[in-house]
């Protein structure tokens, strides 16, 4: 279980295999455990590829500092681990934040990233109006006083993204490996503030403009390879048909891999397909091997 030393704090990650480097990012409210079941799968389908997979700052068994964890602290820490891992010509995979953040690093690295795959991440700035009745009341909820007593004084956060969030529950003692990290009210700053960041209407304006520089980014890097998984069945999912057919029309070198049914939290669901889907993606365009 490696653990890092960078700024003013610790980031933990798990690393196995050799070769060309693979990141996945996790969000929120989870941490590198998300992939426990996907990076196992890419390594049993073949891929010989450096597979990482890193705590986000203040999350999982990384470092807790005294920020405000707003999406620039996370991007910050991000970017001192990936430059103290020495990290080039990488290929990013990223899941809800993870994706987002993955977007902003490739958007400010543009020479050291070879391909982005992604799924249930935030593409574009959205409308209070385009959000269903369900998601519109758990946003109101956790920008709203509710939100401090949801996510800070209890568990529930938490619980329901691995209980709602998929289509398989997670049992209490598979749950417990998420929650273990966020024992205290402080312990789970993180996650209110990355459930208070979704950009609606423009807001918070800080989040919705990182999103539109990389939305640029996303639009004229031809040259780099774009896998957009989607998943059905649950109305959870935060890129339904509408939002695919947005990324299609939207995003450079863009393909499209559909895996079946699954809930927000995709690899609870379904690890095996997303790995087969990344790697296939990934062999195509030769990802899985070091640049001459």
């Amino acid at each position: 279980m490696p653990e890092i030393d960078l700024l003013d704090s610790t980031m933990h990650y798990e690393e196995t295999g050799r070769g060309a480097p693979w990141v996945f990012l996790h969000g929120n409210p989870g941490s590198s455990r998300l992939w426990r079941n996907v990076l196992p799968a890419v390594r049993e389908h073949g891929a010989d590829v450096r597979l990482l997979a890193p705590d986000l700052i203040g999350m999982g068994r990384s470092g807790k500092p005294d920020v405000p964890y707003r999406f620039a602290d996370h991007a910050r820490y991000l970017d001192a681990w990936f430059d103290r891992m020495g990290l080039q010509e990488v290929v990013l995979v990223g899941h809800d934040w993870g994706g987002a953040l993955a977007f902003d690093w490739a958007a400010r690295h543009p020479g050291r990233v070879r391909g982005v795959a992604f799924f249930e991440t935030i593409v574009r700035p959205m409308s209070w109006s385009e959000l269903s009745e369900g998601p519109r009341s758990r946003a109101e909820a956790m920008r709203g006083p509710q939100g401090e007593s949801l996510v800070l004084d209890q568990d529930f956060f938490v619980r329901t993204a691995y209980t709602g969030g998929v289509l398989s529950p997670l049992s209490e003692e598979e749950l417990q490996g998420y929650l273990a990290p966020y024992p205290t009210r402080e312990s789970r700053r993180p996650i209110l503030e990355w459930a208070r960041s979704l950009p609606l209407d423009g807001e918070p304006a800080d989040v919705a403009e990182i999103v539109e520089r990389y939305d640029a980014w996303l639009a004229a890097s031809t040259g780099v390879p774009k896998l957009l998984l989607t998943f059905d069945s649950s109305a959870t999912l935060l890129i339904d048909d509408r939002m695919a057919e947005w990324c299609a029309a939207n995003i450079a070198a863009l393909e499209i891999r559909h895996c079946g049914p699954a809930g927000h939290h995709a690899p609870e669901d379904r690890p095996e397909t997303i790995a087969k889907a990344i790697i296939d993606w990934a062999v195509r365009h030769r990802l899985d091997e070091p640049r001459p």
